[in-house]
């Protein structure tokens, strides 16, 4: 780490001496010009976030209005799902901000980057963990059909739902503490970045999420498996959906945040100078690697309204409703608008 922290202290004073920038590694030799990692980061992050932002604040809003207007909300299912749809919402929340910052580099406070970088991770952990009860739930009521596990209980969905939100925001604190603005040594400008001062701390972050995704994908592998197993048994007319809809899932989950982990990992190595990944040319590419795997493994936030609540019948049905009132309202506002003009110009004749 020494010469990322000389060139740090070249720089010029900051709030916190030899912090890591994100796209920096530590070389002995030099420091590498990633100044097109920055401009790449710079143009599809803002763009691909702004997206993804819309349909998420569209999908789980949707969901949350759905529940509220038409499901019960003492039912175990609903109450996760309702959990899951505000920790995407929370997810959500820090990404109009990343956004800003690849432009404009950080321009807000340093307890608006503390608070932004807590809310943000909290997301990403009770996101994972929720998909995960959910998934042990399935499995229970599939395979374990007739054993007691509060399926019928609101309040054993409340307590877990407490449980998973208390375990995310502890699991988010070295974030709060540890995040601060620093400067960009990349940049002859004077742009600041929202990162983790202490590199010891910043390590810790990534092998946390790295811990969060083995856990969660192998809790959730291991469910789903024995899940296909029961239902290939059954001779259920519905086998080939389901077997459809839960090999989708699976599937979006591993493509979604296994590259991105793996990329975490490897950057990691940098880090600690492990031939080859300590090379110039390999980090860049890890960089370039790591911006397109975390555009598309936080992108799981606004598909999960997709596969967790409207590839239900019922969720599927109330959303129809909802389209149909809303088309029966504007065709009822176009004809009003239509009649004013015709008895303006009625009344004009006499």
């Amino acid at each position: 780490m020494t010469g990322t922290t000389d060139f740090s202290h070249a720089m010029g004073d900051i709030e916190t001496n030899g912090a890591n920038y994100e796209y920096i590694e530590s070389y002995t030799d030099e420091v590498c010009n990633k100044n097109g990692v920055i401009k790449f980061g710079s143009i599809a992050t803002p763009a691909f976030f702004s997206v993804v932002t819309i349909l998420s604040l569209a999908g789980n809003i949707l969901v949350l209005a759905i529940l509220a207007k038409y499901e019960n909300l003492k039912s175990l299912t609903n109450i996760f799902i309702l959990n899951l749809a505000l920790s995407d919402l929370v997810f959500t929340f820090g990404l109009p901000f990343w956004a800003a910052s690849h432009i404009w580099g950080w321009t807000f406070s340093l307890i608006l980057c503390k608070t932004v970088t807590f809310v943000f991770y909290a997301g990403f952990y009770s996101s994972v963990l929720f998909l995960t009860i959910m998934t042990i739930h399935r499995y229970l009521a599939v395979v374990h059909p007739l054993s007691d596990h509060g399926s019928q209980r609101g309040c054993y969905g409340v307590t877990v739902s407490l449980v998973i939100w208390v375990v995310s925001f502890v699991a988010a604190v070295p974030a709060l503490i540890f995040s601060s603005v620093q400067k960009n040594p990349h940049e002859e400008d004077n742009h600041f970045y929202c990162e983790y001062w202490d590199p010891l701390w910043k390590r810790v972050g990534s092998y946390q999420q790295n811990i969060f995704f083995l856990a969660a994908f192998a809790v959730i592998g291991f469910c789903y498996v024995r899940i296909l197993r029961t239902i290939f048994k059954s001779r259920s007319h519905m086998r080939n959906r389901t077997v459809k809809l839960i090999f989708s899932i699976v599937a979006v989950f591993f493509i979604g945040w296994a590259p991105y982990n793996v990329v975490i990992f490897l950057r990691l190595l940098t880090d600690y100078s492990v031939a080859p990944f300590n090379a110039c040319e390999i980090s860049t590419w890890l960089d370039y690697g790591f911006y397109v795997c975390r555009l598309i493994a936080f992108s799981h936030c606004c598909l999960n309204p997709v596969f967790y609540a409207f590839v239900g019948i019922k969720f599927r049905n109330h959303l129809k409703v909802i389209l149909l009132k809303l088309c029966h309202r504007q065709s009822t506002m176009d004809t009003q608008q239509i009649r004013l003009p015709n008895i303006y110009s009625m009344g004009s004749m006499y």
